[in-house]
């Protein structure tokens, strides 16, 4: 079925995929050919661009009748590049969709560098649609996603986040920027605030639900699905809710035992699986399962009020595959 989905939606996405991708190589634009090198290796490595795509159909779903909406698509792809690759340096992630982070392929300070030139590049095509709340969503994606960054470097090792804390944390990494990609295209479409509330909850939705399921894969995929080792979340020290809501739920005995397990260096594929077995006992896994879904459903809810049409369509296959995708 989840293949069967996904087939879905890139067949009825696919003309818009590929102007995509040709917008997002045409509006690179750098002077420096190193900068485009960086920025390439992570850009065209795989990724799904799903915030382009919400951006589209939220555009088109309100209506828009304008000829520019790949264009200011690609605003979402470059801000989510750069992200990733300041993220990667924060994190010392080694790999990246099945690829070498770029900094180790490049030094560092080139790379969280050439992350800044993406958003200021986001910034640049923002400005052209000449809409001063769509530049306003654009730089509270950054103020909140850099947040996010540290209050979760914060937290890194600590075996106390709480699901609240962890709940911040998502919307402020992940969420805020599929939401804003929503938000965007009915800014673009110049529809009431009634509808554009209704795409800025169906982002928010579907951003935590999307998150909740990655931080599951975490746990249930393979590295090859994955494109980088499982657990790689917990060698980093991040508490994520199938972990945080085990911990909570565990006795003394448990509760000591995974502890000791987070806090070994040694933590290797062996204890990994028997912490593995422990979160499914204790219903960690089933219950971020059930957030998850719970999140979709809010998310297709959202839509209610707009007439069927391919574009509801697409975001509804969207909320689904968000929850049942494999990677």
């Amino acid at each position: 079925m989840n293949k069967d989905l996904k087939t879905q939606i890139v067949d009825l996405v696919s003309p818009d995929l590929e102007k995509v991708e040709q917008a997002i190589k045409e509006n690179l634009s750098p002077h420096l050919d190193l900068v485009k090198q960086i920025a390439s290796h992570l850009l065209f490595s795989g990724g799904k661009r799903l915030r382009p795509l919400l951006f589209i159909h939220a555009a088109r779903l309100c209506g828009y009748k304008g000829k520019d909406e790949i264009l200011f698509s690609t605003i979402f792809e470059y801000l989510h590049a750069a992200t990733l690759l300041h993220d990667d340096v924060v994190d010392g992630a080694d790999m990246r969709r099945g690829r070498p982070a770029a900094h180790t392929c490049w030094p560092a300070p080139q790379v969280v560098l050439t992350g800044d030139f993406l958003l200021a590049r986001a910034l640049d095509i923002a400005a052209e649609t000449r809409e001063p709340r769509v530049i306003s969503v654009i730089a509270n994606i950054t103020q909140e996603m850099s947040q996010g960054e540290i209050d979760q470097l914060g937290k890194k090792g600590r075996t106390d986040v709480t699901e609240a804390q962890y709940l911040d944390i998502i919307e402020r990494k992940t969420a805020v920027l599929i939401q804003g990609a929503c938000q965007g295209g009915a800014i673009l479409a110049k529809v009431p605030r009634q509808k554009e509330n209704a795409l800025k909850s169906f982002g928010f939705h579907l951003g935590m639900a999307f998150q909740m399921a990655d931080d599951l894969l975490d746990y249930t995929a393979t590295a090859e699905q994955l494109g980088k080792n499982p657990g790689a979340d917990l060698r980093e020290g991040k508490l994520t809710l199938p972990l945080i809501y085990s911990l909570a739920k565990a006795g003394p005995e448990d509760q000591k035992w995974m502890e000791k397990r987070l806090s070994d260096p040694r933590f290797d594929a062996v204890r990994f699986s028997k912490l593995k077995e422990k979160l499914v006992a204790l219903k960690g896994i089933a219950y971020t399962q059930a957030k998850a879904k719970d999140h979709a459903a809010k998310a297709k809810n959202s839509l209610k009020g707009f007439d069927e049409s391919l574009s509801k369509t697409i975001l509804t296959y969207i909320a689904d595959y968000a929850i049942h995708r494999k990677v």
